[in-house]
């Protein structure tokens, strides 16, 4: 259960595909004054070094947060990428990037003075990390951390005060029962607030659950007669390879402009990443 450290993986592809569009909720919820309670229910330490540690064995960044930020030397960018290459460059004081922010430090910057954040992390040793690192940040006092299990207690959690809120809920799955607890999750999160808006990340696996998973989530969403937007991003399609070569998002309630957004920011995804001719995405939405 615990072997999952994601600073294996920081930098990724699939970094990039969940924060890009986790920026982009943010940024559109928080045009309303109105105080907004976001929650990250896999938060992980918060933030990573990738010249040393655990980044350093998989190398997933040099496929990842490496190639876009030489991509973006030479090649014109859509707005959403290049704000999000603004986040994550904000971590590093020159010009090379070797620190990379995951959500919980990406969401905390972003913070306005009347919102709240809320952080899960079971991991007995990525929550002290955790815990360390958001005691660093101005943001601190605005952000609680819980070491307890975010599936069950995110009922207890919404709707916020305000009514306003974004949950971002990324597990590793790696224990398969991941599949069955964001359902239940999900259901009895939309039956309390049902206005919420919803991130989901997944990893594009052979694996019967995760294919099933986008399926899945439009029918509970359907059921809750709320709008979605499922989007993949492919940057290989080496079936022998066992890295992670896709992931997806499926976002409940997603604002207007994020589906233009993608539309944008996904060609040139593509190109930057990828990495054979399999490469490709998928996007698609529907409205309530």
């Amino acid at each position: 259960m615990f072997s999952y450290r994601h600073a294996f993986h920081a930098g990724s592809h699939a970094d990039i595909l969940k924060h890009l569009i986790l920026i982009h909720l943010v940024e559109y919820l928080q045009e309303k004054p109105g105080a907004l309670t976001i929650v990250d229910t896999h938060a992980g330490a918060g933030i990573y070094s990738l010249i040393d540690g655990f980044a350093t064995v998989s190398k997933e960044a040099n496929e990842g947060i490496y190639r876009l930020a030489k991509f973006a030397k030479t090649n014109s960018l859509c707005p959403g990428i290049a704000n999000y290459l603004e986040c994550i460059r904000a971590e590093n004081t020159e010009d090379e990037i070797t620190i990379y922010p995951g959500s919980p430090f990406i969401l905390a910057r972003l913070l306005r003075p009347q919102d709240r954040l809320k952080l899960f992390e079971l991991h007995p040793k990525e929550i002290d990390i955790l815990r360390h690192n958001i005691s660093e940040l101005k943001q601190a006092k605005q952000i609680d951390i819980y070491a307890e299990d975010s599936f069950a207690r995110l009922k207890g959690l919404v709707p916020p005060p305000s009514r306003r809120g974004l949950v971002l809920i990324d597990p590793s799955y790696e224990d398969k029962q991941d599949y069955r607890y964001l359902e239940t999750a999900m259901e009895e999160a939309l039956h309390r607030f049902a206005t919420g808006c919803y991130a989901i990340w997944y990893p594009t696996l052979s694996r019967r659950e995760s294919a099933a998973l986008p399926d899945r989530m439009k029918k509970i969403a359907t059921a809750h007669k709320r709008s979605w937007l499922h989007t993949e991003l492919r940057v290989e399609n080496a079936p022998k390879e066992r890295r992670l070569q896709a992931s997806g998002m499926f976002i409940i309630n997603p604002p207007w402009t994020l589906e233009k957004q993608l539309a944008e920011s996904l060609p040139i995804l593509i190109k930057a990443l990828g990495q054979d001719s399999g490469t490709g995405f998928v996007l698609k939405s529907f409205e309530a």
